[in-house]
């Protein structure tokens, strides 16, 4: 597969006629993915930046998957005894009962189904995605952008992957030394194919009007969109 530009073919983990069961194998790899990778910590990078000496946040997360992201958002709010309001949303309908099932009581998490368009003006100080972009057309990517930008007090994360020959080469023998699923293996793999690279987010951010945004490459193979006041 050629990575000269992204691939749009659609990703199996998106198929609405998907097993419920193996909806909820596939979301769970991808948190044990996500561990493995060290997904959260360009997030919680920028949580620190971002939350500064603040004692309380407001947060959404948009496509909370497994609610994996969110899990580690609130052990890390509680280890500084910062009150964070945390709440995902996620357009499958399936994915809240996997991440309910996952969090414990302890975390105080809200999981929601829906349109995070249906979520303006509810006063969020942050919000942020997770390999979420790469899953959206170029029009739903441009009015995300808006969105975050308009809606956003403190500041907002892409946190995505990056297009490369390595990393798309690398995913799929990592992925069978771990023995994920096989739609894990696959999407992974597409999903790379499917991402942006650096010199492709300022044209982007420039077509939805969004100044001062930083774009950075995070070990391995992330790559991060910010904004922060």
């Amino acid at each position: 597969m050629s990575l000269a530009v992204r691939a749009h073919a659609e990703e199996r983990m998106d198929d609405p006629a998907l097993d419920a069961h193996i909806y909820a194998a596939v979301l769970r790899d991808l948190a044990r993915v996500n561990r493995t990778t060290l997904a959260a910590r360009p997030t919680l990078d920028f949580l620190k930046r971002a939350v500064g000496d603040r004692r309380r946040f407001r947060l959404l997360d948009v496509g909370f998957g497994d609610g994996d992201m969110l899990r580690r958002i609130a052990r890390w709010a509680q280890a500084r005894g910062v009150a964070a309001d945390l709440v995902g949303i996620d357009l499958n309908p399936r994915s809240a009962a996997v991440a309910e099932a996952d969090t414990p009581a302890e975390l105080a998490i809200a999981y929601r189904t829906g349109d995070y368009a249906d979520l303006a003006g509810q006063e969020w100080d942050i919000v942020v995605s997770s390999l979420v972009a790469h899953h959206m057309t170029h029009d739903q990517l441009i009015a995300f952008l808006r969105f975050m930008d308009r809606e956003a007090r403190i500041g907002w994360l892409v946190n995505d992957l990056h297009r490369h020959g390595f990393a798309h080469a690398g995913f799929q023998l990592l992925a069978r030394l771990m023995r994920w699923h096989p739609i894990v293996r696959a999407d992974g793999t597409l999903s790379i194919a499917r991402s942006y690279r650096p010199d492709e987010w300022p044209p982007i951010l420039a077509e939805a009007g969004i100044e001062g945004a930083t774009v950075a490459r995070n070990f391995p193979f992330r790559l991060c969109v910010t904004w922060v006041r």
